[in-house]
């Protein structure tokens, strides 16, 4: 599911760099889409974050940590 969503924020991403360089000297709808592409990343990975934090609060992941002295 994390990577899931980690490929969804990078089609975002990609979506709105495509729609940057594709834009015309007025075009107003590639700012509109290029605008639209970047909010649906952030809440894509604001998303992402909360439900990492959901499943450690409820005990599906654990951190694990650095081993010290190893």
């Amino acid at each position: 599911m994390i990577v899931g969503f980690l490929v969804l924020v990078l089609a975002a991403l990609a979506g709105a760099g495509l729609f940057m360089l594709r834009r015309g000297p007025d075009d107003g709808s590639a700012d509109k889409r290029m605008a639209r592409a970047l909010a649906i990343r952030v809440a894509l990975s604001v998303t992402l974050f909360l439900l990492i934090l959901l499943a450690w609060r409820l005990g599906w992941i654990h951190p694990k940590g650095i081993p010290v002295g190893t």
